[in-house]
């Protein structure tokens, strides 16, 4: 196979006959697509463009010159005033070397592409979803944030506009921080149905802007109904049977998977004396004069890539690296003008394609192998398309310098698998820029509070955290269950899915707020007097987001209910494993006493959080020189003996542990994740709007606030006695934990949840695979058996038991182990 696109055959035809796909539009429609099946739940086929230089190896100079010729188009359609104060966002990673282009053929404008690769120190200008994608989270990431703050023309630069989604979702968000009167959008090609182009005219009437679009071709993907399930059919058939040149491909890289060390690398370096100091591309901003330099830089490293090729090599490909395209464009383009040979330009990609050797199909080959830029979102595959078999007697890879890791260089990486099919392998490497980071913001957002964040009263509770309500970080429960052991990602990178609890379960959730709202005030009580008496007269909660809120807010009714106080209580982040949300403690270090602040918590299992944090504010005082913070947690109930501050250490049913946000004010669990959480950032939460009709946050709270007066005296007794007695923690649940691990097998003390709030947990968010409870155990675990049953999970009595109940998560979790059902929990 010489070429992706045999001439006569139109490289879609072999996804139009069999899924019934038809293109529809302009003449010149087949020569810029073909057609090929995405591996991608979201949609069946992919628009395989023969210009773009990402799919199909293309002539640098066809490539670049789609783009400059947009950008002079929409030079022409401005109009000189307008054209001079216009700004170009590309959009990672098909659109980031198209963009570019275009800005060039604009002439004088500044750059910016989108980007799926966070950079510590670089705040957010924007961010934005691609909801077809198989990567979806588009950051925005300028060097100088006022790039986009202009009220000149924003021109939206992507390869191909089908549904206009993305476009829209980009202009909604940006419009709303940097508003302006004009947005131009320009593909190559222009897919939209009629419906999706009325669609854009009402959105640029609601925001009162003007909304143009320019492309060099336009048409439409007519789809037969069943095309989704049809095309996943195709996709898993022909992976199954490993067919075509997918299989030469693959083989070929199983090959050097295989092989011993090599005697020599799998590639020869170029030096190509990048200038220092020019940017690698449009991630943080690439401006007129970056442009100018790059010009005057390309001849001199066009020609030592000449003459580092081998001797007679009459087929060259400049293969560059997802968002990392134009400036391997460009220099493609400038070898393409002084070598003999024929030279073909494209990059890697993320994106997972079906590949079929057949005349008619786009994608005839592909290499896969292992992520190797260490990516925000884990390890994964990477691939490279119609380049095995290509007839290229060299390929010279130009990745930027945060990609040459050991992966690239591993014998299953990038470098072994194109050695495997191309004689001569080259690696350029382009510095990769990384902006200084910016002095740390002297003053920190307010606290956010109800109703526009939460469903509690403003006064109950100030949350030092970050709104990410309108991003997607749900997944179901067994993927984050998979991802979490694997390594492949943190718990608070993502959600569980909020399920609505059945009537069932709110009948169990009531009546047992019914029968222990009497215990909940009486140990409200005796905790709220504990901290007035030992550790401030007028202390400052700090409730751990999200299961100490409710209790937070209990413990400041109670002594406005007993003493007359009007106590401040916020809500911060601590995640396991990272720490306490740094900027929310220098938040308060700022504007109270660091020694009145009591940090609140529902309860403790076997101590995890309480180490954590202790933990993170030694760290916090030996940074940022501020003393006076307790690490230790105050607790509804303390049954694992971590704490001195507890209103009981009895494991009891408190009922707020029984349900997710909507007994938590609507807030979700809290997110740490490097593309939405900035070094200078709260951490971030959800506020879930749309489950209002089932929240109960404030109907537990009211509860048990109403019992206060009659618990009043013997709380009074109790705390007398309680600060008379040695409470110094045994720590016996850690103990009791550690002996679990060890005897059912698991060796994780992580996979062992201990008490009856940590147990409704592990059911509610985790894939559970059994439950311990204690022999006699009563009403309280009323609930815990549901759930149990619901998930089929057996539950296991036990006569020695420090708890109530122990959970167990399912050990070395994947999604064909014993015991996970898939179905959702039904709560």
């Amino acid at each position: 196979m010489k070429n992706a696109v045999n001439d006569g055959v139109w490289s879609g035809s072999w996804v139009a006959e069999r899924l019934g796909v038809e293109l529809v539009g302009d003449d010149g429609l087949p020569a810029l697509l073909g057609l090929a099946l995405r591996r991608n739940p979201k949609r069946a086929h992919l628009l395989v463009s023969n210009v773009l230089g990402k799919h199909v190896p293309q002539s640098p100079a066809v490539v670049y010159e789609y783009g400059h010729r947009l950008g002079r188009r929409v030079s022409a359609l401005l109009g000189e005033a307008e054209a001079g104060a216009a700004v170009v966002l590309g959009y990672a990673e098909t659109a980031t070397g198209l963009g570019h282009a275009v800005a060039d053929g604009l002439g004088t404008a500044p750059y910016l592409h989108s980007t799926r690769r966070p950079v510590p120190g670089v705040a957010r200008a924007g961010g934005f979803e691609e909801s077809h994608s198989h990567a979806t989270s588009h950051l925005l990431l300028p060097e100088d944030p006022s790039l986009l703050a202009g009220d000149g023309p924003l021109v939206l630069v992507d390869d191909e506009f089908s549904t206009g989604n993305t476009v829209l979702n980009t202009i909604r968000d940006l419009h709303e921080r940097y508003p302006r009167g004009r947005y131009v959008v320009v593909a190559l090609v222009d897919m939209r149905s009629a419906e999706d182009v009325e669609r854009m005219e009402r959105f640029a009437g609601e925001i009162g802007a003007r909304v143009e679009l320019i492309a060099a071709a336009s048409g439409t993907v007519l789809l037969p109904s069943g095309v989704l399930d049809k095309g996943q059919e195709l996709v898993a058939r022909h992976e199954s049977a490993g067919c075509g040149s997918d299989a030469v491909a693959r083989a070929g890289a199983a090959v050097a998977a295989h092989r011993t060390e090599p005697r020599a690398p799998y590639a020869r370096r170029l030096d190509l004396h990048w200038p220092a100091g020019l940017l690698d591309g449009g991630r943080h901003g690439f401006t007129p004069a970056h442009r100018t330099r790059l010009e005057a830089a390309l001849p001199a490293m066009a020609a030592r890539i000449h003459d580092g090729l081998p001797p007679g090599a009459r087929r060259v490909l400049v293969l560059g690296f997802e968002e990392l395209m134009y400036a391997p464009l460009r220099l493609a383009r400038e070898l393409e003008r002084v070598t003999d040979a024929e030279v073909r330009f494209s990059t890697t990609t993320r994106s997972p394609v079906l590949a079929l050797d057949d005349p008619g199909y786009a994608i005839r080959t592909r290499l896969v192998f292992p992520a190797h830029d260490d990516p925000a979102d884990g390890p994964g595959e990477r691939y490279a398309y119609n380049v095995a078999g290509g007839g290229f007697d060299a390929v010279v890879t130009v990745v930027d310098s945060a990609a040459d890791t050991p992966a690239l260089h591993a014998s299953n990486g990038l470098l072994a698998q194109l050695a495997a099919h191309v004689p001569h392998v080259l690696l350029a490497v382009v510095p990769s820029y990384v902006p200084h980071a910016p002095e740390r913001p002297a003053m920190l957002p307010e606290p956010l509070r109800g109703p526009a964040f939460s469903s509690y009263a403003p006064e109950e509770v100030g949350w030092l955290l970050q709104d990410l309500s309108d991003v997607t970080l749900e997944a179901p429960t067994e993927e984050r269950e998979e991802a979490i052991q694997s390594g492949g990602a943190h718990y608070a990178e993502s959600l569980p899915v909020e399920y609505q609890p059945s009537e069932h379960y709110q009948e169990l959730f009531h009546s047992a707020l019914d029968a222990s709202a009497a215990r909940l005030a009486q140990a409200v009580g005796v905790v709220t007097e504990t901290v007035i008496t030992e550790r401030s007269p007028r202390p400052v909660l700090v409730s751990l987001a999200r299961a100490g809120t409710p209790v937070g807010i209990l413990m400041r009714r109670w002594a406005r209910f007993r003493h007359g106080l009007d106590l401040p209580h916020y809500a911060v982040s601590i995640v396991r494993g990272r720490g306490i949300d740094a900027n929310a403690l220098r938040w308060l270090a700022a504007r109270h006493d660091p020694r009145d602040v009591v940090f609140v918590d529902g309860w403790t299992g076997k101590g995890a959080i309480t180490r954590e944090l202790a933990r993170a504010v030694e760290e916090f005082e030996a940074e940022e020189g501020v003393t006076g913070f307790d690490p230790e947690i105050a607790v509804l109930a303390d049954p694992g003996s971590c704490v001195r501050t507890y209103g009981t250490r009895e494991d009891f049913l408190i009922p707020s542990a029984c349900l997710n946000s909507t007994v938590s004010g609507l807030i979700s669990r809290t997110v740490l994740r490097a593309d939405l959480v900035g070094p200078d950032d709260f951490h971030g939460a959800k506020f879930y709007r749309d489950l209002a009709g089932a929240d109960v946050s404030v109907a537990f709270l009211d509860a048990v606030s109403a019992r206060f007066p009659e618990v009043a005296d013997t709380v009074g007794t109790a705390v007398k006695e309680l600060l008379a007695e040695d409470r110094t923690p045994t720590w016996a649940g850690w103990r009791a934990v550690e002996r679990i691990s060890e005897a059912y097998g698991i060796h994780d003390v992580n996979l062992v949840k201990p008490g009856v709030g940590e147990t409704t947990r592990v059911l509610l968010r985790r894939v559970p695979w059994k439950i311990l409870a204690r022999a006699g155990a009563g009403a309280d675990l009323d609930h815990v058996r549901l759930l149990a049953e619901q998930r089929g999970v057996p539950v296991e009595e036990v006569g020695e038991l420090p708890y109530t109940c122990v959970g167990l998560i399912h050990p070395q979790y994947t999604r064909g182990a014993t015991g996970a059902d898939g179905r959702a929990v039904n709560v």
